[in-house]
């Protein structure tokens, strides 16, 4: 029997990952932007996919679409469901939140602790089959605590209040092009300030070892867990993380983590491999 086509999606607020599977064997893989029904109209989120998913998907007959997106809270499940009906008439359609995607991807069916860090922050509790408790993320100006986002705030944060070792402050707007104006255009005018805050990111990572750098990535990763992971049952529970961030910071997050007692179970930089295995043993997908 031939096994389903199946097309998985992975988006966050910046960036989307595509995946079409048989089984647990990857027949495409391709990226996209970001559709989020936080950040985005409808208007936008249809002309990303009419544009940019279906044509790397031509003469291709999509069993089933499993999306799980940044932003796909319960209210807007069905607006986005609409969407890729309307794009896939004679597919099953599930949507989920990314970070359900990060629990399928990472904890199974086994209870756990899932974590994003990426642009933004998010984290919940995990019973296997579902989430039973989530501190809420509260976006880059309230929360997202160790993100992309919170570590560009606090960075630029820092350089502007002098805060830096010497040099680097004219290094950081030397290579982005930034001036205080430029700095205040993009956070509090331009779309997306989020966005651009975690785009300082790789500056970061660059510099990662100099010791204002490393006190900041130190702060940052300490409130994550103070203020979210430390609100579960994580004595008890592994945590797992998904995300650029957890990815290339893994030595300083799993060092905050040993010293405030916290166990580190998987670091991915996507979740779409998991979700792979997760699906493909998942009934009714065969």
């Amino acid at each position: 029997m031939k096994k389903k086509t199946i097309l998985i999606a992975d988006s966050g607020a910046t960036k989307a990952d595509w995946c079409l599977v048989q089984g647990k064997q990857i027949v495409r893989r391709f990226s996209g932007k970001g559709i989020s029904p936080i950040f985005q109209s409808k208007e936008e989120m249809e002309y990303e996919i009419r544009d940019n998913v279906l044509p790397q998907l031509v003469a291709t007959t999509i069993n089933a679409v499993y999306f799980y997106g940044a932003g796909c809270i319960p209210d807007k499940i069905p607006l986005v469901t609409g969407i890729l009906s309307a794009a896939f008439p004679a597919a099953k359609i599930q949507v989920n939140s990314d970070l359900t995607g990060v629990a399928h991807a990472l904890c199974g069916r086994e209870a756990g602790i899932a974590c994003i860090l990426g642009t933004g922050s998010n984290s919940c509790e995990w019973d296997g089959t579902k989430p039973t408790h989530q501190i809420p993320s509260l976006g880059f100006i309230l929360g997202d605590e160790g993100s992309g986002a919170a570590l560009g705030k606090h960075l630029l944060n820092k350089a502007l209040k002098h805060q830096l070792t010497g040099g680097l402050k004219e290094a950081l707007f030397e290579e982005y092009n930034l001036t205080v104006a430029v700095i205040i255009d993009r956070v509090y005018r331009q779309p997306f300030p989020s966005r651009f805050l975690a785009s300082l990111s790789p500056f970061i990572f660059k510099h990662r070892n100099d010791p204002s750098i490393r006190g900041l990535l130190h702060q940052c990763f300490d409130d994550f867990f103070e203020k979210n992971v430390m609100h579960y049952n994580y004595q008890e529970n592994k945590v797992h993380i998904v995300g650029s961030i957890g990815w290339y910071y893994a030595d300083v997050l799993k060092e905050v983590a040993e010293e405030k007692g916290i166990q580190v179970g998987k670091i991915a930089k996507s979740p779409i491999e998991g979700l792979i295995d997760y699906i493909a043993t998942s009934p009714g997908t065969d």
